[in-house]
């Protein structure tokens, strides 16, 4: 059964919204800078916030200002209003439709800022029942009230693009007719001082696969797509954006944190997503790539892009320098950039690349390219402890 792609909705530190993001990618806007809404002490590290606080986003819902709710839930519910009006989507008993998000961190934002008080006074508790991923979930899906289905994936950076798999292949069984997938991700302490005590965060905006690369830029935002099997949409009357061709999955379990030097998961992700979408690998155009800006990501994807793609290695870039690295929503940010440089025929350039990393010098495209025909895109995803995934979007 085909699933095609009929809506998208995005929200990160380049945009608010669909066009906002496309903006800024054309104009090679970064939103990396200095953190505002977030309270810590490591204010000098450079990061991708999302520019709306909290109240702004619950007034722009029409989210009363004593309401419980995290960050990630007010990300998540941002993006899915979007993806849903593009979609022109209505509730309909006729149809299943479900909803499927990826998120690691959930509510943790709000823990953390009241931690001291659940302990010590026990007052702020109700944030307690709000800190859990699928609590996160269940208040995104609650806002909008029509689901059937509702499900959360937590496999860490590769969670959105792994919601996008899962509700594909619900629809492939015939189990629902359309899947709202993707991830939400707010910036926290944990993620924040997490990275930092790994020593991978890059005191500057962040250079994948450059051979001076210093680590990561960290990010948040929420980033969802409307899938539904071909057949739905025609009765919808609603012209698909494009497909989802194939997609792979694959976890080389080499490490807690880092990918096999030889990039095997990858590979097997990369390769599986090829063979399911019926695709050589000189019709892949364009590849957006994991990116993290790391030195043992970079070196590792590139490997596998290398060893799968060879001579016929497409364009690729990864678009981390523009929105950070917004980990578990990162697979969905992605993927809407994939099919929005697909559907405007534009490749969004590595900002900041410069220098060959010097055991494999293969150079990303570091320059926007536009007016160009995109017909298959991929995009790459990949988590902690070596999940791997893998989905390319095609517009025949």
């Amino acid at each position: 059964m085909e699933v095609v792609v009929t809506g998208l909705g995005i929200v990160s530190a380049i945009g608010s919204n669909k066009e906002e993001t496309s903006e800024s990618l054309l104009a090679c806007r970064s939103g990396i800078g200095m953190l505002h809404h977030l309270q810590t002490t490591h204010t000098h590290i450079p990061c991708a916030e999302v520019k709306m606080s909290d109240e702004e986003m619950k007034r722009g819902l029409g989210i009363g200002s004593e309401e419980i709710i995290t960050r990630t839930s007010l990300l998540g519910i941002t993006a899915v209003d979007e993806a849903i009006r593009h979609a022109r989507l209505v509730p309909d008993r006729r149809l299943r439709i479900g909803f499927i998000s990826g998120t690691t961190v959930g509510g943790m934002e709000k823990s953390e800022l009241y931690y001291t008080d659940f302990v010590s006074n026990d007052s702020h508790s109700e944030y307690i029942d709000a800190h859990d991923c699928g609590a996160c979930s269940e208040k995104i899906a609650d806002y909008f009230g029509f689901f059937d289905y509702i499900s959360t994936i937590s496999t860490a950076c590769s969670s959105a693009a792994n919601a996008i798999i899962l509700g594909t292949t619900l629809i492939r069984r015939g189990i629902l007719d359309i899947v709202i997938a993707g991830g939400s991700e707010c910036l926290t302490k944990f993620h924040l001082n997490g990275f930092n005590t790994l020593m991978i965060l890059d005191s500057e905006p962040c250079k994948p696969f450059d051979d001076l690369r210093a680590g990561i830029n960290l990010g948040e935002g929420a980033g969802y797509l409307v899938l539904e099997s071909a057949t739905t949409a025609e009765a919808r009357k609603i012209t698909p954006l494009c497909r989802v061709a194939g997609y792979g999955n694959a976890c080389d379990a080499y490490h807690q944190t880092a990918s096999s030097p030889e990039g095997r998961g990858a590979i097997l992700a990369i390769r599986q997503a090829l063979e399911m979408a019926g695709l050589r690998t000189d019709e892949i155009d364009y590849i957006n790539a994991h990116g993290t800006g790391t030195g043992n990501n970079d070196l590792s994807e590139a490997q596998a892009l290398v060893t799968v793609f060879g001579e016929s290695l497409p364009p690729f870039s990864s678009t981390k320098p523009f929105t950070g690295h917004t980990t578990s929503a990162a697979g969905s940010i992605e993927a809407i950039i994939s099919i929005l440089a697909m559907k405007q025929g534009f490749i969004p350039p590595n900002l900041n690349f410069s220098v060959p990393m010097k055991e494999l010098p293969v150079i990303p495209t570091s320059e926007l390219i536009d007016g160009l025909t995109l017909n298959n895109v991929l995009s790459n995803s990949f988590g902690f402890g070596g999940n791997n995934s893998t989905v390319i979007f095609s517009t025949k």
